[in-house]
């Protein structure tokens, strides 16, 4: 089961395990990235766009904690679900994307 996760509920959910640094995966495309991105704190932001989460699967750890991050959390979702099945049990979707966190982090702009 992959956890939904407000994005003003995440660092908790990165809190879980202590030992690992958490990772946030931005699976949106550069385009978006420049249009609004999130700060890493206490995450490490990594950024590959969904149509090449297959190909780069070893840039991720499967012992990690990985939040994945889209624009609303549909693509995410399916991330998540594809590494998943991939042997990654440590997941969340950030629920509702960076839309969502745009309302809770005013210095993320809407688009």
């Amino acid at each position: 089961m992959i956890d939904q996760v407000r994005p003003a509920d995440l660092a908790a959910w990165f809190a879980q395990d202590a030992d690992a640094t958490p990772v946030l995966l931005d699976v949106r495309e550069p385009w978006e990235l420049q249009t609004a991105s999130v700060a890493p704190a206490g995450f490490t932001l990594v950024a590959i766009p969904m149509n090449e989460i297959p190909g780069r699967l070893a840039e991720l750890g499967e012992g990690q904690r990985i939040a994945c991050l889209c624009h609303h959390g549909a693509r995410s979702q399916r991330v998540a679900a594809f590494l998943n099945q991939n042997g990654f049990d440590q997941l969340a979707n950030v629920a509702g994307g960076i839309d969502a966190w745009s309302s809770h982090d005013p210095s993320v702009p809407r688009y």
